[in-house]
């Protein structure tokens, strides 16, 4: 009993040591890394056969064991399986070959690493399919897409007008934001697939024509005004619009009211409209639409102004570095009119666009512009006349401008009078100014004799005499002091001879006073 228990243990502990030493080498599959459709391409399955056992060889995609593409077994003395195989497209992905021995269970199977296989199908007829409207306006987008009727593994290039607009690329789509007039033309692909960098396939589609339409500007509105008769007047209003695909449709209105519309292969229209003078005709609109979108025009009143007076130039002046006047600038108004017509003259010479000393300009309706430059031959009288556009029965001038180089240059009357009695005032004042000064200078030169003369005769009479003078006639009026003399010799020259003879007589008087 424990004889065979001990067999039994011994067996499974050496069973699997046993199969696992009987196990095939994988086999190596050789195939081709690309194959055209339709194509016979050799599958080639390698193994060694140490076993000197039939091995029975299998191929299959990966993943996919249940779906042989081929099977083959190797007699005895071989070591190499051959599968034949007619390629599709169902071919393309990875193989692998699985080697087993055929009548022997014992020896496990095995398998080979996997190989990709791309298979390459010729690209034929390529076409452009174009969901929408082959018309579009600006600003919307364009989608293409190129189908082929067969084909893998392809590269698409887009055409417009014969010249390439993208890369190659996998993908069969062309789509273009926002288009411009730009994009107009006829679009075209190139399909390709190349195999074994050798033979290349190429398919072109048929040209389709896109046409990508001008969006209309916004319309202007403008009108002139003619003479029908003595008495009748119309305006010719003018619609339109710098760009826009054609056909357009031009609508006019007053106001809400609708006047007229036409449709025509041009960008511009005129309408007729009855117009009395001084009168308001309303407030017109255009109104353009080619398909996409309508649009408006500004508001235009129209009320038409004969021309009226009075007349008027205005100068401004142009000056060289040395400020000599140069040339001239005549601004011509007129007081009312709405369509004036301006004419320049020189001594009743009329002036035409531009000359070789002039040239005018219409600036704005309103106002007319003559640019003159200042010369011997541009001397002159000019003057500007107004009449209407419309009507040049009735002419409105103004006053006659003259110029002259030389009195363009001269200094003005009044300028030459300022600047004289300027210099004049100022020789007076200087004059006066030292005047004062000799008379100040004379006056305080005689005050400062006298007083210097009155100090010589006090110095000769003694103090002692002075004192006794002070002593005994004390109710005596006393000899101004230097101080008081000379306060008062300030108050006037005329003066002088009563305040010397007063002077006189206090000596006298004290002469006696002391012989007494």
């Amino acid at each position: 009993m424990f004889a065979f228990i001990s067999v039994v243990i011994l067996g499974m502990c050496c069973c699997p040591k046993a199969n696992d030493e009987f196990v095939l080498d994988p086999p190596r599959l050789v195939i081709p890394s690309v194959a055209l459709v339709k194509y016979i391409v050799e599958f080639e399955c390698e193994i060694y056969n140490e076993y000197n056992e039939p091995i029975l060889l299998k191929l299959f995609k990966v993943g996919n064991r249940d779906d042989a593409f081929g099977e083959y077994t190797v007699p005895i003395g071989e070591n190499t399986g051959t599968f034949l195989q007619i390629i599709k497209l169902s071919h393309e992905g990875y193989f692998e070959c699985e080697a087993s021995v055929q009548n022997n269970t014992n020896i496990n199977a095995t398998v080979s690493e996997p190989h990709y296989l791309r298979v390459i199908e010729p690209v034929k007829d390529a076409e452009i399919f174009h969901s929408g409207p082959k018309e579009l306006f600006e600003g919307n987008n364009l989608e293409l897409e190129c189908k082929v009727a067969s084909g893998n593994n392809v590269s698409y290039v887009w055409h417009l007008d014969g010249q390439i607009i993208s890369p190659s690329s996998l993908e069969n789509k062309l789509t273009i934001n926002r288009i411009t007039s730009e994009h107009s033309g006829f679009y075209s692909c190139v399909a390709t697939n190349i195999f074994n960098e050798t033979l290349k396939f190429t398919s072109r589609s048929s040209d389709v024509f896109i046409t990508v339409k001008d969006l209309l500007s916004k319309p202007n509105i403008s009108f002139t005004v003619l003479k029908e008769d003595s008495q009748s007047f119309f305006a010719i209003i003018t619609c339109q619009s710098e760009k826009g695909a054609l056909p357009i449709t031009f609508s006019l209105y007053n106001n809400t009211e609708l006047v007229n519309n036409v449709t025509i292969e041009e960008r511009n229209t005129t309408f007729r409209v009855p117009v009395v003078m001084d009168q308001d005709g309303g407030s017109f609109k255009c109104h353009a639409n080619n398909g996409d979108q309508t649009l408006h025009s500004q508001s235009l009143p129209l009320k038409v102004v004969p021309v009226g007076g009075p007349v008027t130039i205005e100068s401004q002046d142009s000056m060289a570095e040395n400020y000599e006047v140069i040339g001239l600038t005549f601004y011509c108004k007129a007081a009312k009119g709405s369509h004036p017509r301006f004419q320049w003259f020189l001594n009743d010479t009329l002036l035409n666009q531009s000359g070789d000393f002039y040239r005018v300009v219409d600036r704005v309706p309103s106002e007319s512009i003559l640019l003159l430059s200042v010369g011997r031959i541009s001397s002159g009288a000019y003057r500007c006349k107004v009449s209407d556009s419309f009507d040049n029965t009735t002419a409105v001038s103004s006053k006659r401008r003259y110029v002259n180089k030389k009195d363009l240059n001269r200094l003005p009357t009044f300028v030459v009078a300022v600047v004289f009695g300027c210099f004049t005032f100022l020789i007076l004042l200087v004059s006066f100014c030292c005047l004062f000064g000799v008379i100040f200078r004379q006056k305080q030169f005689g005050e400062k004799s006298l007083l210097y003369l009155e100090m010589e005769k006090q110095d000769a009479s003694g103090g002692d005499e002075e004192e006794l003078l002070t002593d005994e006639e004390p109710d005596e009026p006393m000899a101004p002091r230097e101080d008081e003399f000379y306060q008062e010799s300030l108050a006037s020259v005329d003066e002088w001879p009563d305040l010397e003879q007063e002077r006189k007589t206090l000596e006298d008087e004290e002469d006696e006073e002391v012989e007494v």
